[in-house]
């Protein structure tokens, strides 16, 4: 089999679509990156949507924290300290025996029971918390003068939310953030490890890279190729909230780039 056939084949696996075995046996090299990269789709949706839904979430975590109802600040701390207490294996594990519990009694919990729902719900909530932490530590160290400055101009209550304090709230947390979004998406090979099963074989990168490590007895091929894709992904994820970080740093000086010089000057 070529490997231009091996990835019409497989490329798309891990949603289902195209051959449904996998290769029993000679194993090329084509086989074993086209299969690993169909399984990444999944390590990608997983990360993106609990990224986006965290987000969301974690301000209003952070916002709770900050709050002075004892009910919303003790609500946003206890949820923050049980996500950042316990591992992610385990949340993983308790949350496919919930959701599998819930679906036997209320029929509209079955969707939760599959890995692409239920295992989404626990990383968001997970990344809610870290990301909450991150968000408040940011948050309460935005400068009093910033705030008294915007209330002198007469901007109150979301306004002076809005266009104030949760650009710089942004703007601290952000390089903290980014460290967040990768370890996110790092977390998300504990999927299939966990619990949710991957239905007809359609797991995430590691699920295939362990796969062919079982089947080969050599974990020294299929391991460094899931490295390589998860340091590509990371390349992306820097590069694309690099951009955020410069558009929310637009307002502030820049320093002058120093381009060396090709002849420098020896006499004077």
């Amino acid at each position: 089999m070529s490997c231009w056939q091996t990835v019409q084949d497989y490329a798309l696996r891990s949603l289902g679509i195209g051959e449904r075995l996998l290769p029993r046996s000679d194993f090329t090299l084509c086989d074993q990156i086209v299969l690993i990269g169909s399984g990444m789709i999944w390590n990608v949706y997983f990360g993106v949507l609990a990224l986006l839904a965290g987000f969301c979430l974690a301000t209003l975590l952070a916002l709770g924290k900050a709050a002075s109802n004892p009910l919303a600040r003790k609500s946003a701390e206890w949820f923050v300290f049980l996500f950042r207490g316990s591992p992610l294996f385990i949340q993983f594990f308790f949350g496919y025996f919930l959701f599998l519990s819930l679906k036997q009694q209320v029929p509209l919990f079955e969707p939760f029971a599959a890995a692409s729902v239920g295992a989404l719900v626990v990383l968001f909530l997970n990344t809610s918390a870290y990301s909450g932490e991150i968000f408040h530590g940011a948050l309460m160290s935005v400068p009093k003068s910033d705030t008294e400055a915007a209330a002198a101009y007469g901007l109150t209550g979301w306004r002076r939310f809005r266009r104030i304090t949760w650009p710089t709230m942004l703007r601290l947390a952000w390089p903290a953030y980014i460290n967040e979004a990768i370890f996110l998406f790092h977390a998300t090979t504990l999927v299939f490890l966990s619990g949710f099963p991957a239905a007809q074989q359609r797991g995430d990168g590691l699920y295939y890279a362990q796969y062919f490590a079982d089947k080969t007895f050599n974990p020294f091929v299929p391991y460094p190729i899931l490295a390589g894709y998860f340091i590509l992904l990371t390349l992306c994820i820097i590069g694309l909230m690099g951009l955020v970080n410069r558009r929310l740093n637009r307002h502030l000086p820049q320093a002058a780039e120093r381009r060396p010089r090709m002849f420098p000057q020896m006499l004077r």
